[in-house]
């Protein structure tokens, strides 16, 4: 049994995403006590912004003719979906960044999709259990002033569920900065709630996580 975690918060001593993976993970962790969890910090180890134009051309010209920046990045595209596929389970952590999705996850998922294995036509990850977990510094929800502006979980539900046809759980935790901006301070209860029911849904959805496979593999 494996487990694949993908962190891309920049601030990994104080990162609301990571504290709650860690909690999906420790529900994996005790289903499956000796599986392996594979992990990939996109803040530790970021990818190259080069690489995905560098594996997409890489993709128009023969082997002997690519550039050894085009080769070492269609072999990092390569990993990336190695570690997909192989993994019988997986877990992302993708904070919200200035209104959009993470760019050290884009590029990750950018190069990741070079690989034809992975492609909306492939079924290597069709029907994968997969839990995102994501956090949003403000509250996006229907009827907030802001509401509309996260553009970021909409678009990794797309690419995760929709073009990757993971079985998808979400865990979603508004209001992060409260606390730390003294304008948002009217919301502390709010966020305490909010912070309350995105650690039970992440321990919830990391049940079902170990719990899906369990019933795959049986």
């Amino acid at each position: 049994m494996s487990l694949f975690r993908l962190d891309a918060s920049i601030l990994p001593a104080s990162s609301a995403s990571r504290s709650l993976a860690d909690l999906v993970e420790a529900e994996w962790t005790a289903s499956h006590p000796d599986s392996t969890v594979t992990r990939r910090d996109l803040a530790a180890d970021p990818v190259p912004a080069a690489a995905w134009a560098d594996a997409v051309t890489g993709g128009f010209v023969d082997e002997a003719q690519r550039t050894d920046a085009q080769r070492a990045a269609r072999a990092l595209g390569t990993t990336f979906a190695d570690e997909l596929i192989g993994a019988d389970a997986l877990l992302f952590a993708v904070p919200l960044y200035n209104y959009g999705v993470s760019q050290h996850f884009k590029t990750w998922f950018d190069l990741a999709y070079t690989d034809p294995r992975i492609d909306p036509q492939g079924t290597a990850l069709r029907g994968k259990p997969a839990t995102l977990v994501t956090v949003l510094g403000g509250n996006y929800a229907p009827g907030t002033p802001k509401e509309g502006w996260d553009h970021s979980t909409g678009w990794l539900r797309r690419v995760l569920e929709d073009v990757w046809g993971l079985d998808l759980r979400i865990v979603e935790r508004p209001f992060t900065l409260v606390g730390v901006n003294p304008a948002l301070d009217a919301f502390a209860d709010t966020a305490r709630e909010l912070k309350e029911n995105a650690e039970t849904d992440a321990r919830t959805y990391g049940r079902e996580l170990a719990a899906l496979r369990g019933d795959q593999v049986a």
